[in-house]
């Protein structure tokens, strides 16, 4: 039974819940789901509203708690993408996730959260959200994948493990590009020829990340 508003959102976008001995296949197949838009209709569905109003600022008071923040930083980094693809406002509020992701590492919210997996997305917008602090806050981002990864139970360590090369090779397109070529055309940006020619190859990192075998 939940006893706390952002209950749902944790329930549905963790179904591993708080299990340390999750097998890493399954564990494997729920990032998968998670981050490369299986999710989609479901939260279309059932959370459209609840995030247009987190999207308000009408959520704020989640952030009192860990688990309010961590469910606050799912909708606002990860919800917002699949409710509003290939629009612009899918990116409008990592500002938003920022504040509440960098916060969450000052206060002790962020060390708070006992799974790895819950601390890999509160850790999301550092290299999500566009910004002049970009790769400082990417080099922040690896150092906490770093320790997740050794902190990961044992099997699941290689898992881990790719995080910490994802968010080096986003480190990559950063320092190449300042931004995220391939929003370029969703935020009715102009590419610059050598951000062309990335977009082309089409190997994103994020698109990278988790893939099945």
């Amino acid at each position: 039974m939940n006893n706390n508003e952002w209950d749902e959102v944790l329930d549905f976008w963790f179904p591993e819940g708080v299990n340390p001995d999750i097998d890493a296949k399954t564990h494997q197949a729920h990032w998968f789901w998670r981050m490369q838009g299986g999710a989609d209709d479901e939260i279309v569905a059932r959370f459209s509203g609840l995030t247009e109003q987190a999207a308000a600022g009408g959520l704020d008071h989640w952030a009192q708690t860990p688990h309010g923040r961590l469910a606050l930083i799912v909708i606002l980094d990860q919800f917002s993408r699949s409710i509003w693809r290939d629009d612009e406002r899918a990116f409008a509020h990592d500002p938003h996730a920022l504040a509440l992701a960098v916060e969450g590492l000052s206060n002790g919210h962020y060390a708070a959260l006992e799974m790895s997996w819950f601390k890999v997305v509160h850790g999301l917008p550092l290299g999500h959200c566009e910004g002049p602090d970009h790769l400082q806050r990417l080099d922040r981002l690896i150092g906490l994948r770093e320790e997740i990864a050794a902190d990961a139970p044992v099997p699941l360590r290689p898992i881990y493990g790719s995080l910490v090369r994802q968010a080096r090779d986003v480190r990559d397109v950063i320092a190449s590009f300042g931004r995220h070529p391939h929003r370029n055309a969703v935020l009715g940006r102009a590419s610059t020829p050598a951000e062309e020619l990335y977009i082309a190859k089409g190997a994103f990192p994020h698109r990278k990340a988790f893939q099945k075998d």
